[in-house]
């Protein structure tokens, strides 16, 4: 814990009183992570992090006493007996003030040491590798490491979790670069830090827009491409536009989408990239739902090409990644606003049977890609049906934003003449309910 911390009144009020709301706040206002925290104090990060927002609370005196010993605080602060480490601690602090030297260290180690690894010898052994570790921080932030994994499996998407904690959580994570980031770093720090933020913004844009939060959803995109331009990777920049384009193409303005995924394939460039797989797809969607089918098979064509080609490192199953799996949701949309209502089938069996039981919004907007291809191939009741059934069998927090969107397009499509009837109405029920 910063010395400058265990001396500010209102942290030590906060310690005083086991307020660790507050303690964990200050403490990553201060540069500490949530993660870093967490594996200080053997405590999981999403625990920490509704712990600093005031959703959980601490009250085992259990916990209390990890939390002393992960973050260094000193027992009387806690109302707590003197940890054991303290001792050791205070020769520690001496050697700073120039009362000891390396044969005492030496001699102080050896003795902590002769009774094994207990915990005052381990606490010698953490003071000196903090001295050292602490002069190496500038060049390398022990952050970094953390949040780039961190990053990493946020991109493994939501596994059954609600949207909106997995987006609590993402933004928690990407407050914690600020500090990182508003300090000087060597220039690949600073690009690091650049990168897993323009990731996690593009991330937190992606939760937004499968909220339905379109201008939220674009302002963030908006700091992941400044992200991503300053970290200087090229892929990085493309996946955010591509991503970006998914917006307007799937809330009524196919021509900016296009626009925007054109921009996404010329910053990718030529190299088969997720990036540029993913942006030739989008393209291939937004030319489609344009009226422009002639655009679309050839984008269709280039994004099968650069498919073929992808290295089996960037096919992962991810959203910074391009899997089989994505590629035939995108070719099943495309395939169905086509109306080549043969080729969206075979590309969306494919993908459901690629996609894991809690992918829910995933297979729900492939079930109806297939009922508007129901629909386009003449059977509108068992389309409004299949689309009903795929609704009522969501939790209520997905029945919002882009799978709405999706059902409301197929009602739209449907001709007003059939509106009166029974498996028509009970479609527009649920979407409007």
């Amino acid at each position: 814990m910063p010395r400058h911390l265990l001396t500010d009144p209102v942290f030590v009020r906060a310690l005083y009183e086991r307020d660790f709301t507050t303690v964990f706040a200050m403490a990553h206002d201060a540069g500490i992570s949530f993660n870093r925290i967490a594996e200080a104090c053997a405590l999981k990060s999403d625990r920490v992090s509704q712990i600093a927002r005031g959703a959980a609370a601490v009250t085992a005196l259990a916990t209390v006493e990890r939390i002393a010993d992960g973050l260094r605080i000193p027992g009387d602060l806690l109302r707590l007996a003197a940890q054991p480490w303290e001792d050791t601690a205070a020769h520690s602090t001496e050697s700073h003030h120039g009362e000891d030297d390396p044969m005492k260290r030496r001699n102080l180690l050896r003795g902590a040491l002769a009774a094994g690894l207990t915990a005052p010898a381990l606490a010698a052994l953490t003071a000196a590798r903090t001295d050292v570790d602490q002069t190496l921080s500038p060049d390398m932030p022990q952050d970094l490491a953390d949040l780039e994994a961190a990053a990493e499996s946020y991109g493994y998407g939501y596994h059954g979790q609600q949207p909106t904690r997995v987006l609590a959580d993402l933004v928690t994570d990407f407050t914690t670069l600020r500090p990182l980031l508003t300090v000087p770093q060597p220039a690949p720090v600073r690009a690091r830090l650049c990168r897993t933020a323009g990731q996690m913004a593009g991330m937190t844009a992606i939760v937004l827009h499968d909220l339905g939060s379109r201008r939220e959803s674009r302002a963030w995109f908006a700091t992941a491409a400044r992200a991503a331009a300053e970290s200087g990777d090229d892929q990085l920049h493309a996946w955010v536009l591509a991503r970006e384009a998914m917006v307007p193409l799937n809330y009524g303005a196919p021509k900016a989408a296009a626009g925007l995924a054109e921009r996404a394939c010329h910053v990718a460039g030529h190299r088969p990239t997720a990036a540029a797989t993913l942006a030739a797809a989008v393209a291939a969607r937004a030319y489609a739902l344009n009226h422009q089918s002639e655009q679309a098979r050839a984008a269709i064509g280039a994004a099968d090409a650069l498919m073929d080609r992808l290295p089996e490192g960037e096919r992962s199953d991810t959203w910074l990644t391009y899997g089989e799996q994505k590629h035939h949701v995108h070719l099943s949309h495309a395939f169905t606003t086509l109306g080549d209502t043969r080729l969206a089938r075979v590309s969306q069996e494919r993908a459901l049977e690629l996609s894991a039981p809690t992918s829910t919004m995933t297979r729900t907007l492939l079930n109806i890609d297939a009922a508007a291809c129901s629909h386009h191939d003449g059977d509108t009741e068992q389309a409004c049906r299949r689309t009903v059934a795929a609704l009522t069998g969501l939790p209520v927090d997905y029945r919002t934003g882009l799978v709405r969107r999706r059902a409301l397009d197929l009602y739209e499509a449907i001709p007003a003449q059939h509106h009166h009837e029974r498996a028509v109405r009970e479609l527009r029920d649920v979407v409007v309910g």
